[in-house]
């Protein structure tokens, strides 16, 4: 009996499992180049005031305004004193608009990511964008190697080795 013991014990202990084991590496790499723009809109003429204690008989405006260029401020404003020895304020305000461009387009160039030339409007936004040429490659998945390059202004790089062991028992 004593030597039946080692079998029915070896009978009876489970078996190993080396499928409950696993590893898993996943490598990636992304490159991105932004492109250039601009943004323009046109603004127009304005012209504004506020006052206390002054007589206005003719309001300031604008003049000259026309298909092909911004309105301007209108002379002849009439201003007087109402009560002499009071207290008096006047604020005139005024903003000139953008002239009107002859083409759709013209006033930006946008050449290698870079804007030479800026539109001239009032309300302008304007990005470079990316210039040169990034670079993003896995060289080797066994070793865990990702190597990136930089492009320029604009450009990004991202890379990432990402290593999983799961024990299932």
């Amino acid at each position: 009996m004593k030597r039946l013991l080692p079998l029915v014990l070896l009978l009876i202990a489970p078996a190993a499992n080396a499928g409950a084991i696993s590893h898993k590496i996943t490598t990636s790499a992304q490159a991105t180049s932004t492109g250039a723009y601009s943004h323009a809109k046109r603004i127009g003429s304005t012209v504004s005031y506020s006052s206390t204690g002054v007589t206005i008989s003719t309001l300031p405006s604008l003049a000259s305004c026309s298909t092909t260029a911004a309105c301007s401020y209108g002379a002849g404003s009439s201003i007087s004193q109402t009560t002499a020895g009071a207290a008096t304020e006047l604020t005139i305000g005024y903003t000139q608009g953008d002239p009107i461009v002859g083409a759709m387009g013209s006033g930006s160039t946008v050449s290698s990511g870079v804007v030479a030339n800026l539109p001239a409007f009032g309300d302008t936004v304007t990005y470079s964008g990316g210039s040169g040429s990034p670079t993003a490659a896995i060289t080797s998945v066994s070793g865990g190697t990702v190597t990136l390059g930089i492009g320029g202004p604009g450009t990004s790089v991202t890379g990432s080795v990402t290593s999983e062991l799961s024990y299932n028992n």
